[in-house]
């Protein structure tokens, strides 16, 4: 779990690994978004907030794997009140669009 405190604004990271046809995509190219709800609630209606991607460079060492990134905290793209949240990733491609839970996150 990632804790944050509600005064601070900073990115908040996603391992995000992509697979197309058996093999590792690079998704820097397509469109990412988070969501953050209350833990074990549907992603069917969420709020999506927009998200980047922290380069075009899969992580050093792991080949497949990259990280987005969304702003929060007071100017951010969104500032969460203090409390526990299921982050969750949203990737547009096509023609998949997948939505998962991606890791929890508090925020004091």
């Amino acid at each position: 779990m990632l804790t944050i405190s509600a005064a601070s604004l900073e990115y908040v990271p996603a391992r995000v690994t992509a697979i197309s046809h058996g093999k590792p995509y690079d998704p820097t190219g397509d469109v990412v978004e988070f969501a953050f709800t209350t833990p074990g609630t549907s992603l069917v209606g969420a709020h999506w907030y927009a998200g980047s991607w922290d380069g075009t460079d899969p992580l050093p060492g792991t080949g497949t794997e990259y990280v987005a990134v969304c702003m929060i905290g007071p100017g951010g793209t969104t500032q969460l009140a203090p409390g526990q949240y299921q982050v969750s990733v949203r990737i547009t491609d096509s023609p998949e669009i997948p939505a998962k839970p991606a890791f929890l996150l508090k925020i004091n």
